[in-house]
């Protein structure tokens, strides 16, 4: 049985990192597919997840709506082809979200608000924002172009990082990270994860001269700090949710929000970093 689940597991994986990573690399029109669809599909298991809770009744089909527009928003906007007129109707989602509470006559609007905020900004923003990284200036023509490096550079640190974690804390690990959050996680599995993340950094800096080794590496760093935080912030939610998965979609491994978990908290982060070594 354990052997079906480790084969089911692996397959799922392989064909996990094909996709994302196919979709990356082929064109910036894949790249919106495969993200916004993902988006859509964390927002609805997340509104399926807070939906659970007694006097909370997220509008899933809004907040897929929202989600799925605002990724196309910020994808026209840093792509250029369009102004920041563009988010006008996004803003009028969230104010029908707010207004609707009024006439919907819940038991509890304060909650069904804050769920439904949450879904924008813990899930759906961090994959609207995942444009700003993949489209630059270039500094010689200001023609705006599609950089899939660093997306996919994002992808790899955190694959990266969380299988070199498991390993080695599954062989050395005995100094808990946070026992309270995730009692499996371990120090020693986590200096483990970045020493490869640090390492397919530095060949990451080989391969592609857009930004210095030094800046590659403060990537990486960036990455494992915020992508562990991530996964801890998932963790929570569960937790307080009282779940072992966000979701069955991904046979073995468990729902999107649990594949993505380390993103969301990581995009941001990144973007912070990237500004703040002026890289744009």
């Amino acid at each position: 049985m354990k052997n079906n689940n480790l084969l089911l597991r692996t397959a799922t994986g392989i064909c996990f990192v094909a996709v994302i990573v196919s979709c990356i690399i082929f064109s910036f029109y894949t790249f919106a597919l495969i993200f916004a669809i993902t988006a859509a599909l964390c927002v609805a298991e997340f509104c399926d997840l807070v939906n659970q809770k007694e006097e909370v009744d997220v509008n899933r089909f809004i907040s897929i709506i929202g989600g799925v527009y605002l990724f196309f928003a910020f994808f026209g906007f840093c792509k250029g082809e369009s102004g920041s007129q563009i988010f006008i109707p996004y803003l009028i989602l969230l104010m029908y979200s707010l207004i609707s509470e009024l006439y919907l006559k819940h038991k509890d609007p304060i909650a069904t608000w804050a769920y439904t905020m949450l879904a924008q900004i813990y899930v759906a923003l961090p994959f609207a924002l995942l444009t700003v990284i993949a489209f630059q200036v270039n500094p010689t023509t200001g023609e705006i172009i599609y950089q899939p490096t660093l997306i996919l550079s994002i992808f790899v640190f955190l694959w990266i990082n969380d299988t070199g974690a498991y390993c080695i804390g599954s062989l050395f690990g005995k100094h808990h990270l946070f026992p309270r959050i995730s009692p499996k996680k371990s120090w020693e599995g986590s200096i483990g994860g970045a020493i490869f993340v640090i390492i397919t950094a530095l060949v990451f800096s080989y391969f592609s001269k857009e930004i210095t080794p030094l800046k590659w590496c403060g990537l990486g760093i960036t990455i494992i700090v915020f992508g562990t935080l991530g996964d801890l912030v998932e963790s929570l939610l569960k937790r307080t949710l009282q779940i072992k998965d966000s979701g069955h979609m991904l046979p073995g491994h468990g729902g999107m929000l649990d594949r993505f978990d380390s993103l969301l908290i990581t995009v941001p982060a990144v973007i912070v970093y990237l500004y703040t070594v002026s890289l744009f």
